[in-house]
């Protein structure tokens, strides 16, 4: 075969390190964002962040932990019988030095926990020695709501030989832990701490039939089967009204106050305003990492002849990624304006008043790709009079109307929400019925619909919410 020569023209789409980078820190979120920042900013001295003071360079360095292991108390010699005590409680669950290098030590000592709580009571009760180790090992099985999730059967199983704990003490202990605060800790059962806590209360009709039923009818509670707790107990509508009140003003996670929660903090990319009567969104400057070139690495750059390609190319590098993060808030602007100006009915009047809205339409309104679209909206949240939303929100499927229009999902979930705070206890809506309330005002919806909307919102069905 004769070798030739031949010319081919093609395209295709190269993506460049530059490139790369603009479409990995337009999926970060904010948080995200300056973690990449600053990740970038250890690797590269061309860049520097125009807040930052020369003099706090080291301000973010933490102090190096005291090591060293604290010397180990004297054994004392051991008694003729094995003594299962408090000491040997402790090093079957840990010693309390061992916790200083766990999950304790980012514990708040302003908010004591559960565990904590419980043991500054145990020091104040006159009980033996064993029977407060004992106590101290229930304690460590308690779950966060403060329930023994654990069998007492596996918890003896768990227990040294020495400590020869038989279920009847064990149970004999619970029962201390279980008279202690907050009332219903120590229950193994939803049932056993609602009662826990009647037990506290003054003895009268209504406590005794709300412990009867938290102690043998509380599934038909649940399901508010009403006619069949009304044969299992004889109790009148009135009598049933007013215990479940009072079972419904007890906790059923007793040890919830003492867990430490973790504020999850939104720092919004962009902030909407209504002026002169048009909504405007605007960047919000707190989002915004401000960056730029360290004068004095590019002066370095700029005096340097021999050797400084590497310098050439992190100067580069810092110049791309102010432009890259530049474009993407510019781009996020873009897109809010677009969600804005076609849900500005929701700024006005709320859920109920938003329109459907898809990726496609944003994306060919402002020429871009619908994956564009889908990354801006990711994780990037907007700061309205109504609160502060993830761009995400604002899109929804859509419902025929008799009119030939559209109703939003989110328009429809809230007017279920609305139907539903607004019905009669005693008679509550069925999904059909909502169904057929939207339908009347035009909106098509098939009762199927409904059970999902209603699902997603978390509103139970017709028969847990009927009430006597």
């Amino acid at each position: 075969m004769k070798p030739s020569l031949q010319f081919r023209l093609s395209q295709h789409l190269t993506l460049t390190p530059q490139l790369q980078q603009s479409i990995r820190l337009l999926q970060l979120s904010t948080v995200e964002l300056n973690q990449e920042i600053d990740r970038i900013l250890m690797e590269n001295p061309a860049l520097e962040r125009e807040d930052v003071d020369t003099g706090e360079s080291e301000a973010g360095l933490a102090g190096q932990p005291t090591g060293g292991a604290s010397p180990s108390a004297p054994t004392e010699p051991a008694p003729p019988e094995p003594e299962w005590s408090a000491d040997i409680a402790s090093s079957w669950r840990g010693s309390p030095d061992d916790d200083e290098e766990g999950d304790r030590s980012f514990a708040t000592p302003d908010t004591p926990t559960l565990r904590d709580h419980l043991l500054s009571q145990l020091s104040l009760t006159n009980l033996e020695e064993r029977d407060r180790a004992l106590v101290m090992v229930l304690i460590d099985a308690l779950d966060e709501d403060g329930y023994l999730t654990q069998p007492l059967e596996e918890i003896a199983a768990l227990l040294p030989l020495e400590a020869e704990a038989g279920m009847e003490e064990l149970s004999i202990v619970l029962q201390h832990l279980q008279h202690f605060e907050p009332a219903g800790v120590g229950a193994r059962s939803p049932g056993e701490c609602l009662a826990l806590q009647l037990k506290t209360l003054p003895d009268d009709a209504v406590r005794r039939l709300a412990l009867e039923i938290v102690e043998k009818h509380l599934g038909l509670l649940a399901t508010r089967d009403y006619t069949r707790l009304k044969g299992a107990t004889g109790a009148s509508d009135e009598a049933l009204r007013c215990a479940q009140r009072l079972i419904q003003a007890l906790n059923p996670r007793p040890g919830a106050a003492f867990a430490k929660l973790e504020a999850r903090y939104v720092i919004p990319d962009v902030i909407v305003r209504k002026m002169r009567n048009v909504w405007r969104a605007s960047l919000n400057p707190d989002a915004m990492p401000r960056l730029r070139i360290n004068r004095l690495y590019a002066e370095l750059a700029a005096g340097a002849r021999n050797g400084a390609a590497g310098i050439s190319s992190q100067l580069q590098e810092a110049r791309w990624l102010i432009k890259n993060v530049q474009q993407r808030f510019e781009t996020i602007l873009r897109v809010s304006q677009a969600i804005v100006d076609r849900q500005r009915h929701f700024l006005e009047h709320g859920e109920v008043a938003m329109r459907p809205l898809v990726l496609r339409e944003i994306a060919e309104a402002l020429s871009l790709h619908e994956s564009t679209i889908s990354r801006v909206t990711t994780q990037k949240f907007m700061a309205t009079p109504r609160g502060t939303f993830e761009l995400k929100y604002f899109f929804g499927s859509h419902v025929a109307t008799e009119a030939g229009g559209a109703a939003s999902s989110t328009a429809i979930r809230a007017l279920i929400k609305q139907l539903v705070s607004a019905e009669d206890a005693r008679t509550p809506l069925s999904d059909a019925r909502i169904s057929q309330i939207l339908g009347e005002q035009g909106i098509v919806v098939a009762r199927r619909t409904i059970a999902k909307y209603r699902e997603s919102l978390q509103i139970p069905p017709v028969n847990q919410r009927k009430a006597l």
